[in-house]
């Protein structure tokens, strides 16, 4: 398709039509977080026991009895029934957000990069959720185990706050789904003509040090399999993301993708990563 034409496609809109669209989306999304919210509030009691199970883990592998403490007797009512269904409402309403978000930026792409949109939209919510989850099982439990275990041989019994335990649990599984992200924000980055498959991957040993920098300020633990186990999975999100790129350049172009090159890595990628795992399991027995 000539450029003229491919220009043609795209939705041209006014800046007072481009604000009045993002007033109408930002409507929509926080409408669709209401109703979210409104859901999280029939099981909040479900919602706080699965939240508290990482503390009561570390706490009962520690030698302590498992409970958090109250200091103010509004922290049980602002927590329960305030704080944890916004944050449940973040999470469960994320696809819709996204839609909307999606929906805004749709206007300004080619007619054959709208195409994108759903798998893109399925990503991002996948990715965000993929993120709170580990945060959960990997990220949050192997750094509460360890901070509460600092002062255990020192005369000293951790009584854990309610109010803060939340607040440090909501930082890591938000910043963590947050952090998943990326392979997103690089496609992104890559349809508005920021950056390109070439310039990644000129440019990826910086990203992995930034990432090993990042994992070694976000672990708590000095542990190097720890270390390595929390910025593997961010170094598989970077190349994700690249290979996102790469694909979107290559349909630009006209280009087929080569398929096989791409199996013999991923293949190697997965014996690395399994063989990553299992050593890390049998240093962790030892």
């Amino acid at each position: 398709m000539p450029r003229r034409e491919e220009e043609d496609d795209m939705l041209r809109m006014s800046f007072v039509e481009h604000l009045t669209e993002l007033r109408a989306r930002l409507i929509k999304a926080l409408l669709g977080l209401g109703v979210a919210y409104a859901v999280s509030l029939t099981f909040t009691d479900p919602l706080w026991r699965f939240i508290c199970k990482p503390a009561g883990q570390a706490l009962t592998a520690l030698g302590y009895p498992p409970q958090l403490y109250v200091f103010d007797p509004m922290d049980g009512f602002q927590i329960i029934w305030v704080k944890l269904p916004v944050v449940w409402a973040i999470f469960l309403g994320s696809p819709w957000v996204l839609y909307q978000l999606w929906a805004f930026i749709a206007p300004g792409l080619y007619r054959h990069e709208r195409r994108w949109v759903g798998p893109l939209l399925v990503g991002s919510s996948g990715l965000f959720i993929l993120g709170g989850v580990f945060a959960y099982f990997v990220v949050f439990r192997y750094g509460l185990t360890f901070l509460l275990s600092i002062a255990r041989d020192s005369f000293v019994v951790p009584m854990v706050p309610m109010d803060i335990y939340f607040e440090r649990f909501v930082d890591v599984v938000l910043g963590v789904g947050i952090v998943f992200e990326l392979p997103v924000l690089i496609f992104l980055l890559t349809a508005l003509g920021v950056v390109t498959p070439g310039f990644l991957m000129r440019h990826s040993r910086y990203a992995i040090l930034a990432i090993f920098i990042l994992a070694a300020v976000v672990t708590p633990s000095t542990d190097v399999f720890n270390l390595v186990l929390f910025a593997t999975p961010m170094c598989l999100l970077f190349y994700l993301g690249v290979l996102a790129s790469y694909v979107l350049t290559l349909r630009r172009e006209g280009r087929a993708f080569p398929w096989q090159p791409m199996l013999w890595i991923g293949g190697g990628a997965a014996v690395a990563g399994g063989a990553a795992w299992a050593i890390h399991r049998y240093w962790r027995r030892r």
